[in-house]
């Protein structure tokens, strides 16, 4: 049973515990599509400069052969993580010929679905099989749905934090153990919160009309004076049900109480057959169509908004991971691309997600019933529609509940931590970060949402100017002559491009069985 917020803040302003709070790690996933000058989505195939889609460290593709990855290692300091993202995309700026990145988490114009690229990752049953699981998606969801972008913001406790929180709480548990259930408890308490997320940073409230792709929206959009789609209130349409629609995942109920029950819900999700997805079809005509017909393909098709990790082992499922060590970190997947940061996520946001989790895994956390489920689940649903409504209402603990009057106390609450992670830090910018961000909640217009809104809707701009506008200052940023890669040097860049090659031909030499007896293998395996 966790204590009151509070008794933990008093704790760890103790001088024997303080400095643990002073070792977060973090890490970022920044997606984001290769586009033209004119705004429309690149037909080049993954640049070889780049290095192997299939081994590079920190440059991959996602869904798309245009939908680029990077991703930072893990760093204890902020400023270090934002200097590594911004190197690593100055590299690429350097290698993809004059192409840009759209900064937006909605795709730019696609004029034909189908013309998207599957992302390809050579000739290994590890790249075929990252390939056919891309197709699957195509034939479940379609592929407007997979050129989305986002920011994964990974994230995690020191040991010594674990051990002092251990000690603060008599724990008898074994350190392993308690460290997961303490992991589980932030994660319940994220989904109680989390739909505080998209209203602050959702980006994402104006789309291009070919995103519908000609199909019946599900929305009940306003169409601008220059002909973009909107909704009035909406922060983070990326996070709606727009395009993501499995009706059958949604049914799945995974549960969040402890690590045993929810990797019994993951094993039981990716072995769950599917009526619909059947109806496409595996391997039709020598071609695979998806890797099976379960709800889930693989565990990474589960879509939710925060994850529990374990960094897994060469072959290893993400829940066979949790299972052999526990959780070791926990991925967001709640946050919209920023289109006014050039490495698509601020220091000050980083900053205020330090806050919100550490808020989160130290205030008390009660189990998760399928009601509450779905109440935090409509609370998401109704903000990043209808977040700045007036009068808007929320479910807490099943009454309504003002969304101004809820966020203004958590704000309360989260101004605590920040004072508490500022003395552990020696700074004032977690405190200063919170006050920012409270404005939001008193005055929507200072919203993301809001202001781009402001400049599609009420001032007639174009979006896709406003956002090439944006994408040739921030690559002219990165490539101004008194710009110095910080944390990684050119050369390294260019190795890891070189070493990632020669991994990706290693393993296509080391392959000794068929594809079919690959996946065979594979799905045999305990799940």
């Amino acid at each position: 049973m966790t204590k009151p917020l509070n008794h933990y803040l008093s704790a760890f302003t103790q001088p024997k515990y303080q400095s643990t709070l002073a070792q977060i790690g973090r890490g970022v996933e920044r997606e984001a599509l290769r586009v033209l000058k004119e705004g429309k989505l690149s037909e080049h195939p993954h640049y070889q400069t780049l290095g192997s889609a299939l081994t590079h460290p920190y440059i991959t593709t996602d869904y798309s052969e245009t939908l680029l990855e990077f991703i930072t290692p893990v760093s204890q300091s902020i400023e270090q993580t934002v200097s590594q993202l911004e190197d690593i995309q100055r590299f690429t700026f350097k290698n993809i010929d004059g192409e840009l990145l759209w900064p937006f988490s909605m795709p730019c114009f696609v004029s034909d679905e189908d013309k998207i690229p599957l992302a390809q990752y050579g000739s290994s049953n590890v790249g075929k099989m990252k390939t056919t699981y891309r197709q699957g998606l195509k034939n479940r969801y379609g592929s407007m749905m997979q050129v989305i972008a986002g920011i994964h913001f990974n994230f995690s406790f020191s040991l010594d934090f674990w051990r002092a929180l251990h000690e603060i709480d008599e724990s008898e548990q074994a350190m392993n153990r308690y460290i997961s259930e303490r992991y589980f408890a932030l994660i319940r308490n994220y989904k109680r919160y989390c739909w505080l997320i998209p209203y602050l940073f959702g980006s994402s409230s104006v789309i291009c009309r070919s995103f519908l792709q000609d199909k019946e929206a599900k929305l009940p959009f306003k169409t601008s004076d220059n002909g973009y789609l909107y909704l009035e209130y909406a922060t983070s349409l990326r996070m709606s049900d727009l395009g993501y629609t499995n009706s059958a995942q949604s049914a799945l109920s995974i549960c969040y109480n402890d690590i045993h029950s929810y990797i019994d819900g993951v094993k039981n999700a990716i072995s769950l057959s599917s009526d619909e997805f059947n109806e496409i079809g595996v391997k039709v005509n020598g071609e695979y169509r998806q890797l099976n017909a379960n709800v889930l393909q693989i565990e990474n098709e589960l879509y939710a908004p925060i994850r529990p990790k374990r960094v897994a082992m060469s072959g290893e499922k993400p829940s066979e991971a949790l299972e052999r060590g526990g959780v070791e970190y926990i991925e967001v997947r709640a946050l919209d691309v920023n289109p006014f940061a050039a490495t698509g996520i601020s220091e000050q946001q980083i900053y205020f997600l330090d806050v919100f989790l550490t808020f989160c895994a130290l205030s008390e956390s009660p189990n998760l019933t399928a009601e509450l489920q779905h109440h935090y689940e409509e609370n998401m649903n109704d903000v990043v529609v209808k977040g700045r409504q007036p009068g808007l209402t929320l479910i807490d603990k099943g009454e309504q509940r003002s969304l101004v009057d809820w966020g203004k106390d958590i704000f309360q609450q989260l101004m605590d931590v920040a004072h508490c992670l500022d003395a552990a830090y020696d700074t004032n910018k977690y405190s200063k970060v919170v006050a920012n961000e409270a404005a939001k909640i008193s005055d929507p217009s200072l919203t993301p949402s809001a202001k781009i809104l402001h400049h599609v809707v009420e001032q007639g701009e174009s979006l896709t100017k406003l956002a090439l506008d944006m994408a040739d200052s921030y690559r002219d940023e990165l490539l101004s002559n008194n710009r110095e890669f910080k944390e990684f040097s050119e050369q390294s860049l260019q190795q890891s491009v070189k070493q990632s090659i020669l991994d990706q031909i290693a393993i296509e030499e080391a392959d000794e069985l068929s594809f079919d007896d690959f996946l065979s293998e594979y799905f045999s395996k305990e799940s």
